[in-house]
């Protein structure tokens, strides 16, 4: 389970047991782990924007932001594991062709989050329903 699915399990229990200080800090949680993949995201488009740009000294400041950020993010997950969870949902959804998409990517996302970036989980989602 990831740690965005964690906490979020953690926040419905919070909620049920009405832990207004619990629930609250969940909140705040998720929310921070949020910011930090946008910005992971946005430091590596900013990146390689540079570098297209022929900027390499802002495209390497670019890259050590990323490099601080990272150190709090959760270890992606590489394309093979990526690949099994996509194949496991698959299976579960009965899905078959690419109007399926949205039932498959509502299955793989919790379990990815924080640790895949969605539009590569699409891509291969794509790929395998194609």
């Amino acid at each position: 389970m990831s740690l965005i699915a964690q906490i979020e399990d953690e926040l419905k229990a919070a909620m049920r047991a009405r832990d207004q200080e619990r629930t609250d800090t969940l909140r705040m949680t998720l929310s921070s782990l949020q910011v930090l993949q946008r910005e992971r995201k946005r430091r590596a488009e900013a990146a390689e924007a540079f570098r297209e740009g022929d900027r390499p000294e802002q495209a390497d400041k670019e890259d050590r932001e990323l490099a601080v950020i990272e150190e709090f993010m959760p270890e992606p997950m590489s394309e093979d594991a990526i690949e099994e969870i996509i194949d496991d949902a698959i299976a579960e959804t009965g899905a078959t062709s690419l109007r399926d998409l949205g039932r498959v990517m509502a299955d793989v996302m919790p379990q990815v989050a924080g640790r895949a970036d969605g539009s590569t989980v699409s891509q291969l989602v794509r790929e395998k329903l194609a």
